[in-house]
């Protein structure tokens, strides 16, 4: 047999959660060839991996990448932790389709100013991400913020027949040209006008197509529980599996309630297809919201547009610098993002180590001073949470990372080492792998990671980036869903 490239005396996790097995691994024209123990085998390229893990490529199942694939196609933030797919257009915000007459609206300000909102079209979209090949590949979700900035004159109310019927259209076109899904953030200002019934008859769109439904829901807080419902409802409706975005219990008051939001989850589990996603962390960032300004909670700012020097200090720093209250020196601040440390430690792990929860790092590429989880998400969960706290099995922690999200989003030939499938993979050494990303420091690639290959470039490794980029769009194929 011939190939381009052999690896040879890797520990091959192949996605699925089974135990690793020594193998070697040929792959040529962007496909897995073969996966057998001594393969013989002529390569153009041979990688002796020495018993190094070898996984599928990682799929960042949320992330608001939808901007900097196209204006920094390196993507140097994940392709450096392992990841070779990422899903954008999460919380109700995508880059396309959209049409702006001003700055974009909060929270769609996330992904860049105004001048990266450039693909009033899904299909501008994607002849954009063709030109620009970007190191990982790209599936999109569509927004619902997105669509009502586009044909709503005022996002502080719910849509009115004619306009839900125009999102509808403009929904059902991205989705026959490939995107894999709708995506809300009904916790926003400019999307919680929006009434559940204008959530339903805009999500009639994903009836038949085997696309999911994605929320933030509209409350993480008091509320989480009826929020969880109305999602509930609305997957159930449009015939659609449900993914919560990053499950959490936010804010001191709700810490300890993540046993009733998982039992809750799994009771829906039982008669719908339901999942989520989850950050390695204990803390969130978004943009910086009045509502959520807690003298309790330590909010550090990623940027501010009033106040560029801001980022990187705490609210707590500059109030007392301006002898303010919290409140009035983060209005002073606006527009601007925050890191929140709202979320309790061990809620946190309860939700990531729940077999239905899936890894998705939430990184906002564009922040001055970036959650470290943009850098270091897949890397923390293979050090810290698996290696080290033992949350979950080097097998479990892959599937989270790779075949799971693969099959729900209905990625084809992704997220396993298989016959026949992508050759997105990631080479890497479970002993030392770790995230070297903190909230001081955040924009530091992670360690222990040998290589990573995309559709069966060689595109990063440990010495950096190999100037190679090879990723594509990957169209939603019919969703094969796991519990």
């Amino acid at each position: 047999m011939n190939c381009e490239t052999l690896i040879r005396n890797a520990n091959v996790l192949d996605g699925l959660g089974n135990a690793a097995e020594l193998a070697d691994v040929a792959f040529a024209g962007g496909s897995i060839l073969a996966i057998e123990p001594s393969l013989r085998a002529k390569a153009a390229k041979i990688v002796e991996a020495e018993g190094l893990s070898l996984a599928p490529g990682f799929i960042d199942a949320h992330t608001h990448d939808d901007t900097s694939v196209i204006d920094t196609p390196e993507m140097l933030p994940k392709i450096s932790q392992g990841v070779t797919t990422v899903i954008v257009g999460n919380c109700g915000i995508s880059a396309s389709p959209v049409r702006l007459e001003a700055d974009p609206p909060d929270p769609m300000n996330l992904l860049g100013s105004r001048e990266r909102f450039r693909y009033p079209s899904f299909s501008d979209y994607l002849k954009a991400l063709e030109s620009a090949r970007p190191s990982t590949n790209v599936a999109a979700l569509i927004g619902h913020t997105s669509l009502r900035n586009n044909h709503l004159d005022h996002l502080d109310r719910s849509a009115t027949d004619s306009e839900i019927a125009a999102m509808r259209a403009e929904l059902a076109s991205a989705l026959a040209a490939g995107a894999i899904g709708l995506s809300t953030g009904l916790a926003y200002a400019n999307a919680n006008a929006a009434t559940t019934e204008e959530v339903l008859a805009l999500a009639e769109a994903l009836i038949g197509a085997h696309a999911v439904y994605t929320t933030h829901m509209r409350t993480e807080t008091d509320a989480i529980l009826d929020a969880m419902v109305e999602a509930f409802r609305i997957g159930d409706y449009a015939q659609s599996p449900v993914i919560i975005s990053h499950l959490k219990c936010a804010g001191i008051a709700n810490w300890g309630r993540s046993p009733e939001v998982l039992h809750s989850l799994d009771l829906a589990r039982t008669t719908q297809q339901i999942g989520c996603d989850c950050y390695p962390y204990a803390a969130g960032s978004s943009t910086l919201d009045l509502k959520q300004v807690d003298e309790r909670v330590r909010i550090e700012i990623t940027w501010s547009t009033a106040c560029p020097e801001a980022a990187g200090r705490t609210l707590a720093q500059i109030a007392a610098d301006w002898k303010l209250s919290h409140l009035d020196a983060a209005r002073r601040l606006q527009p601007a993002g925050a890191i929140y440390h709202s979320i309790d430690e061990h809620d946190m792990r309860r939700i990531l180590a729940h077999p239905a929860t899936m890894i998705g790092s939430d990184g906002l590429p564009w922040d001055k001073h970036p959650h470290p989880r943009l850098w270091g998400t897949y890397s923390r969960v293979l050090g810290r949470y698996c290696r080290e706290e033992k949350l979950f099995s080097l097998p479990q922690a892959v599937r989270k990372m790779t075949s799971m999200p693969a099959q729900r989003f209905g990625l084809a030939h992704r997220g396993m080492i298989a016959e026949g499938y992508a050759a997105d993979l990631v080479l890497f050494d479970p002993a030392t792998i770790r995230d070297t990303a903190t909230f001081a420091d955040p924009i530091r690639p992670a360690a222990g990671i040998h290589s990573v290959w995309v559709n069966g470039t060689l595109s990063y490794t440990a010495q950096g980036l190999t100037g190679h980029r090879a990723g594509r769009f990957l169209p939603r194929e019919r969703t094969e869903w796991v519990q």
